[in-house]
């Protein structure tokens, strides 16, 4: 019988605080990453030229937007 058992072993309940402390700061490091990004891009503004000649399926779509700094 396996005598050497501990509670505060990494498998034990030491091993779910680190885990769970490793995923919330990943979560919060993403989060702060994204508003990071969504406030940059929420002041970027555009505009689009000639939009008649837009086409459904292009590749060309892309040059009909302008960047309205």
């Amino acid at each position: 019988m396996n005598e050497n058992r501990s509670v505060f072993a990494l498998d034990g309940v030491t091993g779910m605080l680190i885990a769970t402390v490793l995923l919330l700061s990943i979560l919060a490091a993403l989060t702060a990453w994204n508003i990071g990004v969504q406030n940059s891009n929420a002041s970027n503004y555009y505009d689009i030229k000639d939009e008649q000649s837009i086409k459904m399926i292009s590749t060309d779509n892309a040059n009909h937007r302008i960047d309205v700094k």
